[in-house]
């Protein structure tokens, strides 16, 4: 076990150590603001405050974790070796970076909370944050710098054994509408043709028909390959459903069609299931309450995640109403449009309310690709390249690689021709 001295324990300190120490780097932790117990202890230790006790494993603190509330930081990043570090702590520290400070910065989503410019949808992007403009996004900077204080650690303490985690994927199947063509009730079907002859897309009105006489399958329906693919894997996929009502921004089938219904059960036979929320449930709890209740009665188990629709977040609240309905997990931490690590880290960390300064029971698992980030570049290759730089940065941590795909990325449209070899790829990179 760790020890940590410093001259006062909050919850920011605590709630960052943890995340550093126990869930990176599997040692457990303690904190101590009495230099004699300090003194007495035995095994790993360091100190955690503005001047060094003696000759001890020191890492000079930055004020960030002892404030409570926002304040307006000055933040200079710095080149450290082959990543970056901010917070710079002096000569006399062990570590050149205050990287406790710096991680909480980024797992809290401090900036988030500051005066920034949203997109169309409310949302915060990439281009906003001091990881895309220092150019570290594409880097698990937390994990990383973890695995340089167990360098540290190791040194002084050289009889001490580390135990290691193991490289995982959390595949994510978000699932915003089942079926192309299929189970969309008359008025809507009728609607989507009369719409295919105005715009002369008569090659789908085609389809349309091929697929609602039952001589064709329809494009979206992915699910029978995609239960395959579970089959052959020892480790779970989350597959996310939107069973919201009927608006601009959710257009999925309704949960009275028994078909669709039938559809969630069969895949919650072999994968997690949870639901992709609704755009209107973000601003709304009671909608919220009811899509949960309405998911667990269909699977007749407590609802595990949810990812919120367009991976919107509207911080604090959006994370506050799933706290308060008791849902522990979810997946929508991620930029749409760029490949990488919004929160700075390839391990589930826990939100940590900074307007009441509390850590909270929400697990949050940052997703690091979302299928549209890979259409920006042209070809297969490109595509592959980029793939495999960031699961080479998540394997060199030995992190939690969380990809997010939807159903009908693995159907036969021509924007969607060769998603099927990348999730593959995916998949294997654990052999």
């Amino acid at each position: 076990m760790l020890l940590v001295y410093t001259h006062k324990i909050t919850p920011r300190l605590t709630y960052t150590f943890k995340h550093i120490c126990k869930r990176i780097l599997g040692l457990e932790v303690s904190f101590t603001s009495k230099i004699e117990d300090f003194i007495a202890h035995d095994s790993l230790k360091m100190s955690y405050t503005k001047q060094p006790l003696s000759n001890e494993l020191f890492v000079r603190s930055n004020e960030l974790l002892f404030e409570v509330g926002l304040s307006d930081i000055d933040i200079s990043v710095q080149q450290w070796d082959n990543t970056k570090g901010f917070f710079a702590t002096g000569e006399r520290s062990d570590l050149p970076f205050d990287i406790f400070a710096a991680s909480f910065y980024l797992l809290s989503r401090y900036e988030e909370y500051l005066p920034h410019v949203n997109d169309d949808f409310g949302r915060f992007m990439a281009a906003e944050s001091l990881a895309y403009n220092h150019r570290f996004l594409n880097q698990p900077v937390i994990d990383i710098w973890a695995y340089k204080l167990k360098d540290v650690l190791q040194k002084r303490f050289p009889d001490f054994t580390f135990n290691e985690r193991q490289y995982k994927i959390q595949p994510v199947i978000d699932v915003p509408m089942a079926y192309y063509f299929r189970q969309k009730g008359l008025l809507r079907t009728i609607g989507g043709a009369l719409n295919d002859v105005r715009r002369f897309k008569l090659r789908q009105l085609y389809q349309r028909f091929s697929v609602l006489m039952g001589f064709e399958r329809d494009p979206y329906d992915t699910f029978k390959w995609i239960i395959t693919k579970q089959k052959q894997c020892n480790f779970k996929f989350m597959v996310l459903f939107l069973i919201g009502d009927y608006s601009t921004y959710d257009k999925n089938i309704n949960t009275n069609k028994k078909q669709f219904v039938s559809l969630i059960k069969s895949v919650a036979d072999y994968c997690d299931v949870g639901i992709k929320a609704s755009y209107f449930a973000l601003e709304d709890i009671s909608i919220l309450k009811k899509e949960k209740l309405k998911m667990e009665a269909i699977t007749n188990t407590d609802l595990k995640a949810v990812r919120h629709s367009f991976s919107k977040l509207n911080l604090p609240e959006s994370y506050r109403n799933l706290v308060e309905l008791e849902i522990n997990q979810d997946f929508t931490m991620g930029y749409i449009d760029t490949l990488g690590f919004r929160a700075g880290t390839c391990t589930p960390f826990q939100f940590y309310d900074l307007d009441y300064e509390v850590q909270t029971p929400l697990q949050i698992n940052p997703y690091h690709c979302l299928d549209f980030a890979l259409l920006k570049y042209q070809s297969q290759l490109d595509k592959t390249e980029h793939l495999q730089k960031l699961i080479s940065e998540i394997k060199a941590v030995n992190g939690t690689f969380t990809p997010v795909f939807h159903n009908y990325t693995f159907s036969n449209s021509n924007k969607w021709i060769g998603f099927r070899p990348l999730f593959n790829l995916i998949l294997e990179s654990t052999e």
